[in-house]
């Protein structure tokens, strides 16, 4: 008799909202979210301001009391169990709110007893986050006459003192100068690679797409898009622009694409080389048309000098899903290769 393997649990997920909503008086907040997220990855929740997305981080971090729904975080209940959550969790505001008249060696302390770290455990921690963040030669002023970027620092040290299994920041870079923004998506590639959890919420798209797993994208209270940035940008457009540099003009490079399957609006624009030494048109597929279309016009005696084209971006899929009717979902990053390729 062969002996089978027991099977692999599969752990829960590190947040899971159902149905979630809050409302503040007559005014729905939050309408009916529902949210997965397994332990050690990043959601990135994106949308204008009063979208929901601080209602909701409030909601799953034990502040705030749903109306309707239910969640569980870091495996306690928001509604039965609010502290457990809050015990579990570390979060930074888009205000951070520090007593700023305290020094944030003092302040970490202060915060390490409420969390039940023990003497030495709190001297440990706050050394190193103090020493990460830069924050070692102030470690005994008062905060007042912090910049904003050193307050936030000090509010993210608060967030990582207890070491939670999951973390919310809301807008965690703002403020900060780019090394310093740079450290903290470091830090939070760092979390997840130690399978912590963090739900970031951004206004900086560039940012949400290097550093999320998936993206929930928010509208008055509800997610109207959501998935990987990689997949929400392939729906975000069905065509993309390609520009194609020609060393010299070709008069008949538009006519030459235009009979092409897959090739939409060829033509021919001014370019470094003169009239008509550049040639453009729309695609849907750059990866097979692009090398068909360079082929096509090498045989016609073009010299191709460089191509590039418009790569969807999830800056285009914000505004599809934002703005429907806008026309931002054209692409705006070019890629950019060398004589014959098309990347």
């Amino acid at each position: 008799m062969i002996a089978r393997a027991s099977p692999t649990p599969i752990a829960p997920p590190a947040i899971e909202a159902r149905d979630l909503t809050r409302r503040f008086g007559t005014f729905l907040a939050v309408d009916r979210v529902s949210l997965r997220v397994p332990a050690g990855s990043i959601l990135a929740l994106l949308g204008p301001n009063g979208a929901g997305k601080t209602t909701i981080v409030r909601m799953l971090a034990g502040l705030v009391r749903p109306t309707a729904g239910d969640a569980v975080v870091a495996g306690r209940d928001v509604r039965t169990d609010p502290a457990g959550v809050r015990a579990r969790v570390g979060l930074v505001t888009d205000v951070p709110g520090l007593h700023e008249q305290m020094a944030p060696a003092a302040y970490l302390d202060f915060f390490g007893r409420l969390y039940g770290l023990d003497a030495a455990t709190r001297r440990r921690r706050i050394a190193d986050l103090l020493a990460f963040f830069g924050l070692e030669d102030v470690r005994g002023k008062r905060m007042a006459g912090f910049s904003k970027g050193m307050k936030q620092k000090v509010a993210l040290a608060r967030a990582l003192l207890h070491e939670p299994p999951v973390l919310f920041l809301d807008e965690p870079t703002s403020g900060l100068d780019p090394l310093g923004a740079r450290a903290v998506r470091d830090l939070i590639l760092t979390l997840r690679s130690d399978r912590r959890t963090v739900v970031l919420c951004t206004h900086d798209l560039d940012e949400a797409e290097r550093l999320a797993d998936d993206v929930a994208i928010l509208r008055a209270g509800r997610i109207i898009a959501t998935g990987t940035p990689g997949a929400l940008r392939a729906g975000a457009t069905a065509e993309v622009a390609v520009r194609i540099e020609l060393a010299s003009p070709c008069p008949t490079a538009a006519a030459t694409l235009g009979d092409l399957e897959g090739i939409a609006a060829a033509s021919t624009e001014d370019g470094p080389a003169g009239p008509g030494s550049v040639v453009t048109y729309r695609t849907a597929h750059p990866q097979t048309t692009n090398p068909r279309a360079i082929a096509h016009l090498v045989a016609a005696g073009a010299a191709v000098v460089t191509v590039s084209y418009e790569r969807r971006s999830l800056e285009d899929a914000y505004a599809a899903a934002v703005e429907p009717d806008s026309s931002a979902g054209r692409g705006s990053v070019h890629e950019r290769n060398g004589h014959g390729r098309t990347g």
